[in-house]
C-alpha cells in the first residue's frame, strides 16, 4: 500500500511540475556570442543532429522563429543566430545581403560545421540563398521563404509601405522600438540601424543571377499566397533554381513563421529529408 501511494504522489509531483513549466523564451534563451569581423553575434542552439542554420526576417531576431523552433529541433540541430544588429547581436558598420551571408559563414567556419542546411525567412530567406552561392562546400539543402532577389519584385503595396517606414514612423512605434532597446548591445545606434535597413530594400539587386546560377543544390522556394513578393517573381526565382522547388500556401500572408509555424516546419522537414532522386 505504501509503494502505491508513493507511486501515485510521484505521478502527482511530475505532473505537477510538468504544468509548471514555462515556455521556451526564444531569443532570451541563455545563448552563446561569437566574435565575427569585431562584432559580438549572439546565437541559440536547440535539438541534435545534421546541423540547420535558421536565420531569422529584417528587422527582427530568434524569437520571431519561435513558431517553427520546436519542431525543428526534434530533427534537426538548430543554430539560429541573431544577424548583426538585430536582436542581442551588435551591430555592423554597414549591412547588405552579402555581409549577412558572409557573417553566417564565417559562423559556419568558427563552429567547425562539416556541412549544413539552411532556411530564412524574408530577409533571411535571401541570405539562405547568398550564402548557398557562396559555400557549396558546406550548404547542402535550403529553404527559401518569401525571398525576392530584386526589390522590384515586392508588390506595389509592400514598396509603398516600406517607404512609409521612416525613422520619424518608428519613434511612433514604440512596441517595436521599446523591445529592440531593451535587448540589443548597442540600442542607441537603432537609428543607423534603421537607415542601414532603408537602404537593404531600395537595392534593386539583392541576389545578382549570376548567384542564383551557381547554385546547385536542392532548393525550396516557399511563400503564402497572399504574400508581399509578387507570384511571378517567386516563380521566377523557383525556375532560375537548378533544382528549384516551390511551395505556395494558401490563405497565408508574409507571416507565415508565425500564422503557420506548424505546417512551416513541417514542410521543410519533409524537404530536409527526402532522399535524392536519381537521375
Amino acid at each position: 500500500m505504501k509503494s502505491i501511494l508513493c507511486f501515485v504522489l510521484s505521478g502527482l509531483l511530475f505532473t505537477s511540475c510538468k504544468k509548471a513549466e514555462k515556455p521556451v523564451k526564444y531569443g532570451s534563451n541563455n545563448g552563446k556570442y561569437l566574435t565575427i569581423h569585431g562584432t559580438r553575434i549572439y546565437y541559440e542552439e536547440y535539438g541534435q543532429g545534421v546541423p540547420l542554420l535558421l536565420l531569422h526576417p529584417g528587422l527582427g531576431s530568434i524569437e520571431n522563429l519561435a513558431g517553427i523552433i520546436p519542431e525543428l529541433s526534434r530533427h534537426f540541430r538548430v543554430i539560429t543566430p541573431d544577424a548583426p544588429g538585430h536582436g542581442r547581436s551588435e551591430h555592423a558598420d554597414s549591412l547588405s545581403g552579402e555581409l549577412l551571408a558572409d557573417y553566417c559563414s564565417q559562423l559556419i567556419d568558427q563552429l567547425k560545421l562539416d556541412s549544413a542546411y539552411a532556411m530564412g525567412w524574408s530577409m533571411g530567406g535571401n541570405t539562405s540563398l547568398l550564402l548557398a552561392a557562396n559555400r557549396p562546400d558546406k550548404i547542402k539543402k535550403v529553404v527559401s521563404g518569401a525571398s525576392n532577389s530584386r526589390s522590384s519584385g515586392l508588390t506595389r503595396e509592400a514598396r509603398e509601405l516600406l517607404k512609409e517606414y521612416t525613422v520619424e514612423a518608428v519613434k511612433d512605434d514604440q512596441e517595436w522600438l521599446g523591445n529592440y532597446q531593451k535587448i540589443n548591445p548597442e540600442p542607441d545606434k537603432w537609428i543607423k540601424f534603421w537607415q542601414e535597413n532603408q537602404k537593404m530594400w531600395e537595392r534593386e539587386i539583392k541576389i545578382p543571377d549570376e548567384k542564383l546560377a551557381r547554385i546547385h543544390i536542392p532548393v525550396l522556394i516557399i511563400r503564402g499566397d497572399r504574400d508581399m513578393i509578387k507570384l511571378e517573381h517567386s516563380i521566377a526565382l523557383y525556375k532560375a533554381l537548378r533544382l528549384g522547388q516551390l511551395c505556395v500556401y494558401p490563405n497565408t500572408g508574409h507571416e507565415m513563421p508565425d500564422e503557420k509555424g506548424k505546417i512551416l516546419s513541417g514542410i521543410a522537414v519533409d524537404f530536409f529529408k527526402e532522399k535524392a532522386r536519381p537521375k
